[in-house]
């Protein structure tokens, strides 16, 4: 008896110590959750007097090696065996939930497949451990794909580098973009830097392009931005005199050079008058499916009579088109008291009605859409002989507003989203001209 309690205490002692044994199995059967650093490999050229990748030792820890457009992501579990991803470009966060994961016995691999149904496009990789490894595949534009890959515990955009920049970057920045060609635009640069970190945008006279997220080194910036839609990458010099010097990069399909001056007073043609009506022609008129009902709804059916409008001109592939539904229905949701009738028009690319109204039927159950969103037809010429009223369509998204007997009283091109200067000011506009609108007997 007098040797029980030496055996019992070291019978207690094992059993003490097997829950914190059970904590440390890991609680998910598939990818560690946490932050990922994904990369798109656009294999740009490289700037003037930036590093290649072949003559930098480990350019992850010494420089930014150029055709790598990173961004980051969150992946969290909701279940034993599900998962969904945040994708994170500056303040945006955008949940990914349609994923699948798989084992291939006959090679022996686990597969991921990464959908993003709004745009019809999606991710396709291996994964092993804390690596994933596949391409980025866009069917809208054919045999189109991007080499993808992704680390766990990577934290940093760019790089872990921390130079120390030659000058702080914030505020507005006239720009120009394929600067001295016929394919030139303008744009204004909106930027926010603290030390290294800078984010922001540009605006352009149709539109933005999102939230940008990216880093200052010594006398070079870069910029990123990836939504499943568009994949962009700007790099910059700060020229001797305190201008930018740069390049575009969407995806590998289109590259650009760009310029740009600070100048806090730099201004955009307005959006209210780049778009108009043909002579001759006074009220809107249109007749498109429904690919949620199937059937031809008209500007003139009764649902809509006596009623001010708003036709939104858009296409489910369109991230500014995007932004611009979400504050609509946001809108609309907040002020159920207001006789605006909302009419979605979209035009999609391809030639397939049957795969335009599966993408349109998508779109509208994931962004919560209240109202119709008919097909409209594919974009380019055909959109213009869709509605020959138009002088012709400049931008993705526009919004025409009509009274009640659907005259035309104002088209508004474009869209600035959230991450613009522009966008307060003009939500408030809007709900002041939308409430007059209402108001008119």
């Amino acid at each position: 008896m007098k040797h029980s309690t030496p055996i019992l205490a070291l019978l207690l002692l094992f059993l003490s110590s097997m829950p914190s044994c059970i904590e440390e199995i890991n609680p998910y059967t598939l990818l560690p959750p946490g932050r990922w650093r994904g990369v798109l490999h656009l294999e740009q050229k490289p700037m003037p007097g930036q590093k290649d990748v072949e003559e930098t030792p480990n350019p992850r820890m010494e420089d930014v090696p150029y055709g790598q457009l990173p961004f980051l992501f969150d992946l969290t579990y909701s279940g034993d065996s599900t998962f969904y991803i945040e994708i994170i470009n500056g303040e945006e966060r955008l949940r990914i939930d349609d994923i699948s994961t798989w084992h291939d016995k006959s090679t022996g691999h686990d597969s991921i497949r990464i959908n993003f149904p709004v745009y019809d496009t999606h991710i396709l990789g291996r994964w092993k451990e804390n690596i994933i490894q596949g391409a980025w595949f866009v069917p809208a534009r054919g045999k189109y794909s991007i080499p993808f890959e992704a680390e766990f515990g990577r934290s940093y955009r760019f790089t872990t580098v921390r130079k120390k920049p030659v000058m702080d970057l914030s505020g507005r920045w006239a720009t120009t973009f394929a600067p001295d060609t016929e394919d030139t635009f303008n744009a204004i640069g909106e930027f926010k830097q603290e030390n290294n970190h800078i984010s922001g945008t540009f605006a352009t006279e149709t539109g933005d392009f999102r939230f940008l997220d990216g880093t200052v080194q010594g006398d070079k910036m870069y910029l990123s931005c990836f939504d499943g839609s568009h994949a962009f990458l700007f790099a910059a010099k700060i020229m001797p005199d305190s201008t930018l010097s740069g390049t575009f990069q969407s995806g590998i399909h289109y590259r650009t050079d760009w310029i740009a001056h600070r100048d806090p007073q730099a201004t955009l043609q307005h959006p209210d008058s780049l778009t108009f009506l043909k002579p001759g022609y006074e009220r809107f008129e249109f007749a498109f499916p429904d690919p949620e009902t199937g059937d031809t709804v008209s500007i003139n059916d009764a649902a809509f009579a006596e009623r001010p409008k708003i036709i939104q001109i858009m296409g489910t592939w369109c991230p500014n088109c995007r932004d611009e539904t979400r504050f609509l229905t946001d809108y609309l949701r907040k002020h159920p008291e207001l006789n605006i009738a909302v009419i979605g028009l979209s035009f999609e690319k391809g030639k397939d009605p049957e795969k335009a109204f599966r993408l349109i039927r998508t779109f509208k159950q994931k962004m919560k859409v209240p109202y119709p969103v008919l097909y409209a037809g594919p974009p380019g010429a055909a959109a213009a002989e869709a509605l020959p009223m138009l002088q012709k369509i400049v931008s993705y998204p526009t919004m025409i507003f009509l009274d009640k007997d659907n005259r035309v009283l104002r088209i508004h091109t474009g869209f600035y989203g959230p991450a613009t200067a522009e966008y307060r000011a003009f939500t408030e506009e809007f709900d002041q001209y939308i409430r007059q609108l209402n108001d008119q007997k």
